[in-house]
């Protein structure tokens, strides 16, 4: 059958129109979509960084908090060290201090028992010493005729004298007349010698023998004493030991008269040891021979401190050895008031 024309181009346009409307519609969609995507993905992209942002905001504000946190946390930790470390100091010492109060009631006990050990030696010791001192009460005393105090039963007087710078500096003069004085209170000696705080002689060779006294000797060593300039190292226990082994006999009296001002040695104790080593005593308790001193006050510029021990050795030292200590002042007096033949004399004053 055929078309007829007219219906041929009717249907010619209307499938044009409808490819016209495909067309138009494809078209339609690729405007669509051309200018909604870009939109649509701008706006994901500033969302996107916008969240980025926040997140990095975030991220550094916990690494902060982070940071912080570790350092409180390592102060934390610190801390607990150093307290774990007092805690155990402290245990420690709480230990020590149980210990030593434990040792402490052992040593309790033990020193009561010490405590009850002595006071029964003490008593023992107590009693013992007065039996001693009855014993000595009791031992036969040593007869002497004494002088103001001084003993003078010696026949053989020795003289020594210290002759150090401050003795001649400041008190030569008075030791002389102390010499005389002394002298006088013998009107009669068998023997006399006289040496310098190390033991030499003031009359050059006679060491070893005495000379005889007289008037006229002992003018004689009141001179030489004027010049006199021996050294003297101020310890007369040297020359009072080489006194001893000199001029010692059992069958001779002897007093030692000290005069000096200091004593420099080493010590006080060791020079009481080394006299009574050689001046013992007998078996009636005397000793070998009398030691009397005479301390003078300390001389200008001299140190204080050598003359007390001065003092301080020939006080024991003549207590020791059966003497007298008579020590001089500053000041211008009787030391010692004697009485010979009627007539009063001061020993070491005007």
């Amino acid at each position: 059958m055929k078309l007829k024309r007219r219906d041929t181009e009717v249907f010619s346009l209307s499938f044009l129109d409808v490819i016209c409307c495909g067309f138009g519609a494809i078209i339609l969609l690729l405007v669509l979509s051309e200018f909604g995507q870009p939109i649509v993905i701008e706006r994901s992209r500033q969302d996107l960084e916008s969240q980025i942002k926040k997140l990095q905001e975030e991220l550094f504000t916990i690494r902060g908090e982070s940071e912080q946190l570790e350092r409180v946390l390592k102060g934390r930790i610190d801390l607990l060290t150093r307290e774990r470390k007092n805690l155990a100091r402290v245990a420690g010492d709480v230990s020590t201090l149980r210990g030593q109060f434990d040792a402490s009631r052992q040593n309790a006990a033990v020193s009561n028992i010490l405590e009850n050990e002595l006071l029964s030696a003490y008593q023992e010791l107590e009693a013992e010493n007065k039996r001693v001192v009855q014993a000595s009460r009791a031992r036969k005393r040593i007869t002497t005729q004494a002088v103001g105090g001084i003993p003078v039963d010696s026949d053989y007087v020795i003289f020594l004298i210290d002759t150090s710078g401050s003795m001649q500096g400041g008190h030569w003069e008075t030791a002389m007349e102390v010499m005389r004085e002394i002298l006088d209170i013998y009107p009669r000696l068998k023997g006399v010698q006289i040496v310098d705080d190390n033991g030499r002689e003031l009359f050059a060779g006679t060491r070893g023998r005495w000379m005889t006294d007289s008037p006229a000797l002992r003018t004689d060593i009141v001179q030489r004493m004027r010049s006199w300039r021996a050294f003297s190292d101020s310890n007369p226990a040297d020359g009072i030991e080489q006194a001893i082994k000199t001029y010692w006999s059992s069958d001779k009296r002897i007093s030692i008269y000290v005069l000096g001002d200091e004593f420099t040695g080493e010590s006080i104790q060791q020079a009481l040891d080394a006299v009574d080593r050689i001046n013992r005593p007998d078996s009636s308790g005397r000793r070998r021979v009398r030691i009397h001193a005479v301390g003078f006050p300390e001389a200008p510029g001299m140190t204080p401190f050598t003359n007390i021990r001065f003092s301080a050795l020939m006080r024991a030292m003549c207590e020791r050895n059966d003497g007298t200590f008579v020590g001089l002042t500053n000041t211008k007096s009787c030391a010692v008031s004697m009485n010979i033949g009627g007539v009063r004399t001061c020993i070491g004053g005007d």
